[in-house]
């Protein structure tokens, strides 16, 4: 499915791999509705990429505001005629913390539900509500492709590290709907492609310690780096332009499983 001229929502769409993901959408053509809770560097993002993109201040843990969002989305869809074709839920926290803190204290629930509200029902939300409107869409492809659904899970999923119990069970959770939610969308001709990055250059990756970002390099096999923001957003597109990429999830890892030990 190409991209020239289609319509795509990124969440978490201001900064690290989300900004990365937006400007390859807007270099190619496509028109992008950018979610974001920081407003500032959203409303600076639209002036720099102009009249193909637009910017909404979103929580993705309220579903009111995740409907407020897909209506204004959907009312510039009306304007400019471009179909949304495409979502890419990339909106995600870490908060590390480990189940029992070192005054031997278990992890609060508050701890545990912000990850999960961010990274699981935020996810889950913003897709459920933007499916909607792409299986209304008229075929963009011979096969009947309506659109497609980019996840975001992580390495954590599959080797998280101590202190990551909830961020793991969020992407590992994003991982294992992958296939479902394929098979429950196959009927309307919508794709749902999960990549599952390493350790890669980021807002969230920019607070590791050098002591932290030594170690881990000691487990990578090549390349030996973080993997650069575009690397990741290369892939988002592949997601979006190879349709036989469905109800699968993608490592973009360099090979490099996570230690248990820092």
């Amino acid at each position: 499915m190409k991209i020239q001229d289609r319509t795509f929502i990124v969440t978490g769409g201001a900064s690290g791999l989300g900004l990365a993901t937006v400007q390859d959408f807007h270099s190619s053509g496509g028109y992008v509705s950018i979610w974001d809770m920081n407003a500032d560097t959203g409303a600076k993002l639209v002036d720099q990429l102009g009249s193909r993109a637009v910017f909404y201040e979103v929580d993705v843990t309220s579903t009111e505001s995740i409907e407020a969002a897909v209506k204004k989305t959907m009312e510039w869809v009306g304007k400019t005629g471009k179909e949304l074709a495409g979502v890419v839920a990339g909106a995600g926290v870490g908060n590390p913390a480990k189940m029992i803190d070192r005054n031997g204290d278990p992890i609060t629930m508050d701890s545990i539900d912000f990850v999960l509200n961010i990274n699981l029902r935020g996810t889950l939300d913003t897709v459920r509500q933007c499916v909607a409107h792409m299986a209304k869409n008229k075929p963009l492809t011979p096969d009947g492709e309506r659109g497609v659904v980019i996840l975001v899970s992580s390495s954590a999923a599959f080797d998280g590290q101590p202190g990551q119990v909830s961020y793991a069970a969020s992407k590992g959770a994003v991982a294992s709907m992958t296939l479902p939610m394929a098979r429950d969308l196959a009927r309307y001709g919508i794709r749902v492609v999960t990549i599952a990055p390493s350790l890669f250059e980021s807002r969230m990756t920019a607070m590791l310690g050098e002591k932290a970002r030594k170690s881990l390099e000691k487990v990578m096999e090549f390349p030996v780096r973080a993997g650069k923001p575009e690397e990741f957003s290369r892939m988002v597109k592949e997601g979006v332009e190879n349709s036989m990429l469905n109800g699968t999830v993608i490592r973009l890892d360099g090979a490099m499983r996570m230690p248990s030990k820092m």
